[in-house]
Parts: C-alpha cells; structure tokens; sequence
C-alpha cells in the first residue's frame, strides 16, 4: 500500500465517521506482507519467533513481507488537510458537492481503494526446478512472491515435489496428496485395467500391460496362446521399472524368456507392456507428445488441457524393432533426458525444428499434408479425460485419508504431464502420466567433456511460463472479491453526471482489471464441459462414494471387515444365497491377496481396488445376463437406493427426536413395518444409528 493511498483512506474515514483510525493501516499491511520501509517508517522487529520446522532459516530480517517485522504504525491524528476540504465545500474525493447530493461514495473509498487489493501471495520456497517459471509468472500477474517462505498463511504454495513438503492448513497447494502413488506405473496400469474392463472399446488408448513380478506367469502364457494362434504374430515389448524416470531402466525385449526380464523380477516391481512398433514419424523420426493438463478439483471434476505442448524426438532415424536394433535407445525412447547425451541432440531456438518442438508446430505441418486436425485435437482430449476419470477414484480416497472432513486443510491443484504417443493412423496412445512433469526453462550445454552451462531455451519458456502462470490466474484465490468490487464501482461510475470524470473512471477501469496486459488464458476446459459424453464411464467413481461412506474411522484408507459387512447389510446384498458368513469370507480373501501385491501397509483392512473387485463379483452373482459394466451399474444404483432410503429415515428419526415427538417405530405394526424393513441390520435407536454410521461426503476442491 502506497502511502498517498493510505493517507486518502484515513482522511475520507476521517471526514464521514469522525473516528480514530489508527488500526487500518496496520491490518492492511499485516494482510498484504507490505514492506515496512515503504513509506519511510524504519523497521522495528517483534520478538522472535521459533522458525517453523523444516522451513529453511531466514537470511535477513528485514526481507519484504518477513512475518518478523511489525508493520508500520499509524500516522499521527488528527490529520489536518480534511478540515479545509469540507470547509471549501468539497467531498472527500476533493471534488465540488452538488446541492442535495453527498458524496457519491459514503463509505468514503475511493476508485483506485476499490481496486487496489492486497496482492495474491505465493509461497516459492519449495518450487525446486520449476522455480525460474514460476518467478516470470508470479511477476507478470504483480502477485507477492515469498521465496523463503512465511510464518503468516499464503493464499498458494507451490511445492515442487509431493503434497507433504510441509503443513499446510489453509490456502492452497500445487499438488493432490497421493498423486505420486497414483501415476506410477502399476498404480496407472491397474486403474486402467478396472476400466478397461467395464470398457474395452474406451479404454483401449493403452497398451495391454502386465505387472511384475506378481503376473509374470500370466504374461508367459498369454504371449504363448497368442503366438500358438497366430505364428506371423512377432512381438516387442517395453519393460518399465515402476519406480524409474526420465527413461531410467527402460529396454525392449522380444519374448518373455529373456535373460534380462529374469533379472527384473528379482531387483525391482515393473510394468511390461505391447511395444507400439508403427508410430507417426516426422523426419523419419520418433517423437511423443508431452501435454500439460490442470487437475483443478476432484469434486466437482474440473479438467484444463493447454492449448500447446512439447514434442520430443528421438534423434537416430527409427527403424521397427529388431534383435540387433533393441539396444538403440535413441531409435526407440523418445525420453529427453536421455536424448540430450545423444550426439544427434540439436538445441534450437525456433519452435519447428530441433529435437524439442512445440505441439502446435507439429499439428501446423500436419494440417499441410491435409490431416484434420480437429479429430486428432478431439481423440487427445478424449484421452485425457478418460484417464483422469480413472484416476480419479482412489485419489479421493488419499485426499480423505489427508484432509479429513472437519479438519483444517488447504485446497488442492495440480499440474500433470501426459506423455502421448501418435500412431501412424494417428490415434493417439497413452505411454504414462507425470506428476511432477519438469518446468524446467533451460538446458544444459557442454561447452567441454564434462563442463556443462544452462542455457535458456524459448521453446520451454514459451510453453511452460504459459502453463503456470495460467494456471495460478484460474487458481486465483481473490479473482471473484476483485470481479465483485468492480461491479460495485461500475455502477455509480456509471451515473456520473459531470462528463470531466469520463477519463478517471477509464483509468480506474484499467486498474480494476489486473490482467488486462496479459493474452488470453492457454489452458482450455474440458470438463465439465464434456461431462454429458463421460459420465457413463464413472461407475468406479460412484463405488469408491461408497466405499469412503463405509470406512468409519476418519484418515483411514482400509475398509476393515466390520465396514465391510455394515456396507453388505445396508445395501440389503446379503440373502439365501449369500450369507454373512460367505461375505466374511469373500473378505478375507481378496484382502489378503491384495495386501500380498500392495507396497502400502499403513493400515490392515480391504484397500478400494479390492472393494472394487468384491463389488465386481457381487454385480456377476446379482444381475447374471448382463454385460460387466451393466452389472455393475445396476448394483450401483440399487446400492445408492437403499442408501436413499436409510439417509431419508435417519433425517426422519433426527427430527423426531428434536421435536419431541413420537419415534417412528412406535405406531402400529402396519405402520412400523416398512421403518424395520429399512432399518434392517441396524440398531433400533434412529439418533445412534445415525450417529453410528452417518458419514458427510467431504468436498474435495
């Protein structure tokens, strides 16, 4: 806050009021982290405070907005330049008063206050390699950036790795908790497979895929059948370890006797996958899509894919695998990070040529030779959303587990990096998603072997500043308070009868529009604008509703056997044929074989791809004559009746209590036979059931 500003501020409250305001200043500066020395007041330090653990210490005190300095003190009062104003008949606003007309504020704020917020603060202290990005951004948007971190909340962190840099209770983070878990490779692999299961024909963007070493067995005997129907049928495959990145342990085999694949099994978890062996090539070349995608909430979903994207070329001329070309890992992986030691490797300022491009460059050379360029833009968004419903499920549960309802918790976003493969008939193939994609704007140049120096590349800038600083302008925490006080201010403006003011109110409108001298927003919404053609696909989403129903006990992400047969009972699945007995069975059974394949032991209990598969089976035994995923949605939907119904008693049985009237149960027995038939399994006190087993769905955002 400038002081001319503050000054204006205190007069006018002066002038309408008559009060002392010695708290304004303060409170706006202790909101806003204002540098104490900007209007002249020397700097006067509180006492210390112990550094919060993990943040890394403070280099001087006196940096701007350092929660360690006091903000300034208010300026002396009374003041003495609104005395003469009022007595030379003027408002606040030093211009003439009409006669019956005040002035056209009351409150006695003016155009450039109504305007002139705080700016949004931004916590960069753990942005690590996307950090020089994230500095062009923040200084375009004129935000507040606090690169040492703050003891006073932030409204955004930008953390550079995982949600759990530090703690966070207020505000918001760049990352969902459990978004790393979920983009490994077999945590991806085993999400589509769900889908690809209820729906082949949607989910078949992704290579048929075998984990290891737990399906190693299934993966020998499958090629087999395959080869023993179809001997011309010759086959590569790509193992991925499913802790690797940047194209680390990554190689190409062509059957599963391979010595190499044997030493996989017994050093580390992978993903062994159908090697796409025809591919679009541009310059005979191999190259892959990178895309950036905005992950804005959970619930409601909100999905943004931005308008551009890198393509990355491999940099040996491709040739279909081969036993003697397997090894040539610049022909085969379009990895950059493996590519840049390539002598090959060409850095290129312009954004068409090099062995890095941006997408639109690509998609302007296909559009040349006559490509439609709308079916392929249409079949990648499609893509990315269908992933992102599969993904989404068992990140809700994560958030619960982190950010249980009623405690306090940020809201999330996030930014991820889909690696997209064209084919030659151009359909586009998912290779893995990232959830910490580089943002990194330079790169690195030997200048001699072994001497290296970073040097700035604009295809990455132009690309990646974009994406982050579109991404904070949809995140932006007070765009609705800004939008809401121009409104306000348009308003009187707009009845101002001395046309001299014509000029000031354009300047205010400039003022009030902070994003005026910034283009149009790179990152498009795909959802929930597409929702209608995709909501059919989210049967896993609805279970893993009732699975979070069902856990009980807040920050678990296990549902124990006691959840598990309350969820049976209440959904009214158990019957002649299916005993409580049998489903405690059922239980046991595929919770321990999922235990056996999981790496996440924080809790005993049935994790949600095992509910799903319970829940698979119970749809099969249920509804028999239909396809999987009608099974599958019929259950759902008699689940979520039952459910209906039991919430709707509960409510009943709650203001009964409240009223003091009679229970429900306690009319006749005509009357009292439908309340026992939804209550089945529960006991008879409605306000303990309803306290037993009510759980709130937590709005994820």
């Amino acid at each position: 806050m400038q002081r001319g500003s503050s000054e204006r501020e205190l007069a006018a409250r002066w002038e309408a009021e008559a009060v002392a305001v010695a708290e304004a200043p303060a409170a706006a500066a202790e909101q806003g982290g204002v540098d104490s020395g900007a209007a002249g007041e020397p700097e006067r330090k509180a006492p210390e405070e112990q550094p919060r653990e993990g943040a890394p210490a403070q280099p001087r005190a006196a940096e701007e907005g350092d929660a360690r300095v006091v903000p300034r003190p208010p300026p002396t009062l009374p003041l003495a330049k609104p005395q003469p104003a009022r007595a030379r008949g003027l408002c606040p606003h030093r211009k003439p008063r009409s006669k019956g007309r005040g002035c056209r504020r009351s409150s006695g704020r003016s155009a450039d206050e109504y305007c002139s917020q705080r700016p949004v603060t931004v916590d960069s202290s753990k942005a690590r390699t996307s950090l020089d990005a994230l500095k062009i951004s923040i200084r375009q948007l004129k935000w507040k950036e606090f690169p040492f971190g703050r003891r006073l909340p932030c409204d955004i962190y930008w953390h550079g790795v995982s949600f759990h840099d530090n703690d966070i209770f207020s505000g918001q983070v760049n990352k969902f908790p459990g978004m790393t878990e979920m983009v490994r490779k077999i945590t991806l692999s085993r999400a589509v497979r769900i889908m690809q299961n209820l729906f082949p024909e949607e989910y078949n963007f992704y290579p048929r895929s075998w984990i290891l070493p737990d399906e190693f067995q299934l993966f020998v005997a499958q090629v087999r059948m395959v080869k023993d129907g179809d001997p011309s049928w010759k086959p590569t495959f790509i193992v991925k370890p499913d802790s690797g990145c940047q194209g680390d342990g990554i190689y190409l085999i062509k059957d599963p006797s391979d010595i190499r694949l044997a030493g996989t099994l017994q050093s580390r978890p992978a993903v062994v996958q159908e090697y796409i062996c025809k591919p679009l090539l541009i310059d005979k070349l191999k190259f892959d899509i990178r895309l950036y995608v905005l992950l804005k909430s959970l619930d409601p979903l909100e999905i943004y894919i931005a308008k551009d994207g890198l393509s990355r070329f491999c940099t040996e001329p491709y040739q279909e695998p081969n036993p003697k070309n397997l090894h040539h890992i610049f022909m085969h992986l379009t990895n950059y990070s493996l590519n840049i030691h390539s002598g090959n490797f060409v850095h290129s300022d312009s954004t068409s040529t090099g062995s890095k491009r941006t997408f639109s460059s690509i998609l302007c050379r296909l559009s040349s030779k006559g490509v439609d360029i709308k079916k392929v833009w249409s079949d990648i968004i499609s893509l990315v959303i269908k992933t992102v419903i599969a993904l989404t499920p068992e990140l809700k549960v994560f958030y619960q587990s982190d950010i249980p309802a009623g405690r306090p918790g940020p809201t999330c976003f996030q930014i991820l990096g889909f690696d997209i493969l064209l084919m030659k008939n151009l359909k586009p193939i998912l290779l893995e998603v990232n959830a910490n994609p580089s943002m990194r704007i330079e790169h690195e140049q030997e200048l001699s072997p072994g001497v290296f120096e970073n040097v700035p590349s604009l295809v990455d800038e132009e690309v990646k500043v974009a994406v982050i600083r579109d991404t904070l302008r949809l995140m932006d925490p007070l765009k609705n308070k800004r939008e809401n006080q121009s409104q306000q201010l348009k308003q009187p403006l707009a009845a101002k009868e001395d046309p001299s003011d014509s000029e000031p109110a354009n300047a205010s409108d400039s003022n009030c529009n902070p994003e005026a001298h910034l283009p149009s927003i790179c990152l498009k919404q795909v959802f929930p604008k597409y929702a209608k053609q995709f909501n059919y696909l989210r049967l896993v989403d609805r279970m893993a509703n009732l699975f979070i129903r069902f856990l009980g006990i807040k920050g678990t992400m296990k549902l124990g056997p006691t959840g598990f047969r309350t969820f049976i009972r209440n959904c009214k699945l158990s019957s002649s044929s299916l005993s409580m007995a049998a489903v405690d069975i059922l239980y046991i059974d595929i919770t321990r074989r999922w235990n056996s394949m999981t790496l996440d032991q924080r809790d005993s209990g049935m994790c949600l791809q095992a509910f799903v598969e319970a829940f698979f089976y119970l749809a099969q035994r249920k509804f028999k004559m239909l396809p999987l995923h009608e099974q599958v949605a019929s259950l759902i939907d008699l689940c979520e009746y039952h459910l209906s119904l039991l919430d709707e008693k509960r409510l009943v049985c709650g203001r009964s209590g409240t009223s003091g009237g009679r229970p429900p149960d306690s009319g006749t027995p005509q009357e009292a036979a439908p309340s026992a038939q939804l209550a089945e399994g529960n006991p008879p006190s409605c306000t303990n059931s309803a306290h037993k087993f009510s759980h709130s769905r937590h709005a994820l955002s």
